[in-house]
């Protein structure tokens, strides 16, 4: 049975990985959302850690932030484990971080569905890591 969980050490929290990511990780674009990721071979067990971020420039109070980071959170949580499973497979360790680059307060399923797609886009760079690790 599948476990649809976020839990503490999935989370991007540390300051010095934060900071590697931005330095040192590739982006891409996927309105309104802007993804920052390094994707490395682990040769322990795989990872996969997850940050939220939502501009303070176009949501001025914390409620509406807060509201975009809880829904963000929420459709990568009901989708990473197909993620989590591919990069088990392929023994690759994935830190990501996700900002909210829109201006508008999104929906649910607006917000679900380009989760999704960011999640696939991030499978198929899987694949093409390690076909150039090969």
């Amino acid at each position: 049975m599948e476990r649809y969980t976020l839990g503490k050490n999935e989370r991007l929290k540390s300051r010095k990985s934060i900071e590697r990511v931005f330095k040192e990780g590739k982006s891409f674009s996927n309105f309104p959302f802007r993804v920052v990721y390094i994707m490395e071979a682990s040769e322990a067990t795989s990872s996969l850690q997850a940050g939220f971020s939502v501009s303070t420039r176009y949501f001025k109070k914390a409620v509406d932030r807060n509201r975009v980071k809880r829904l963000m959170r929420e459709g990568y949580r009901l989708q990473k484990n197909s993620l989590l499973a591919t990069l088990k497979k392929q023994q690759l360790s994935l830190v990501i971080f996700i900002i909210y680059t829109g201006n508008l307060l999104p929906e649910y399923s607006d917000v679900f569905e380009k989760t999704g797609s960011i999640i696939k886009r991030l499978i198929k760079f899987a694949g093409e890591n390690i076909e150039a690790n090969s």
